[in-house]
C-alpha cells in the first residue's frame, strides 16, 4: 500500500519504540520528523496509517494484553504556537501565532467540546496542529515516560471516558481524552 510520502523519503512509516508513535525518515538525507514531509497526500497516508499503525495485536488478532500491561490510550487535540518545540505543523509550515492566540484557539475548541457541539477526535481531525489528526488525535497505548511530562501525568490522572483540562507543554496547548479501555 502507498504511503503518500515524496520521493526520496522512507516508502514505509517508522515507529519510535521510546514515544510509541509513527515517525517519517528520508534515507537521502538523514532527516527523520514526527510530521509528514512537505509534499505528502494526506489521503494516501492516513490510509496507510490506519492500517499499518494501529494498536498492536496478538497472534490470534485480539489486543495483546502483555504488551500494554501498566499502558493507556489516549487522543488529543494540539495547538501550537511560535514558542513551541517544533513551530510548525502538517496544517501550517511556520507557526506564527502567540502562545496567547493559541490559547484563545484551543478554549474556543474546549467550550465546543463541553458544550456537546463537537468531540475532540472530530475537532482534531481538522484543527490539531498534531500529526495524529489523522487519526482523530489518537496517540495509540503509552506508558510512564514515554510522554513529556506535564501530558502524562494529566493523561494518567483522567478516568477513562474522561477529558483534560488544557494542558501546557513544550509542544503547545493540549485538551487530552483518556479512551475507555
Amino acid at each position: 500500500m502507498a504511503t503518500g510520502l515524496p520521493a526520496g523519503w522512507h516508502q514505509e512509516v517508522r515507529h519510535s519504540n521510546s514515544k510509541n508513535l509513527p515517525y517519517y525518515f528520508n534515507p537521502g538525507t538523514k532527516e527523520s520528523r514526527w510530521e509528514p514531509p512537505e509534499g505528502t497526500d494526506s489521503e494516501s497516508l492516513k490510509h496507510y496509517m490506519g492500517q499499518y499503525h494501529t494498536a498492536q495485536l496478538g497472534r490470534d488478532g485480539t489486543m495483546d494484553q502483555q504488551s500494554l500491561e501498566g499502558k493507556i490510550r489516549c487522543a488529543h487535540l494540539l495547538v501550537k504556537h511560535r514558542d513551541s518545540r517544533r513551530a510548525s505543523s502538517w496544517r501550517e509550515a511556520q507557526i506564527t501565532r502567540s502562545k496567547d492566540e493559541a490559547r484563545e484557539i484551543i478554549e474556543g475548541h474546549e467550550g465546543r467540546i463541553k458544550s456537546g457541539e463537537s468531540s475532540l477526535g472530530d475537532l482534531a481531525t481538522t484543527e490539531s496542529d498534531c500529526s495524529s489528526a489523522r487519526k482523530r488525535g489518537d496517540l495509540g497505548f503509552f506508558g510512564h515516560g514515554d510522554m513529556q511530562k506535564e501530558f502524562e501525568e494529566a493523561s494518567f490522572a483522567l478516568k477513562p471516558g474522561e477529558i483534560s483540562p488544557i494542558v501546557e507543554t513544550a509542544s503547545g496547548l493540549h485538551i487530552i481524552e483518556r479512551y475507555v479501555p
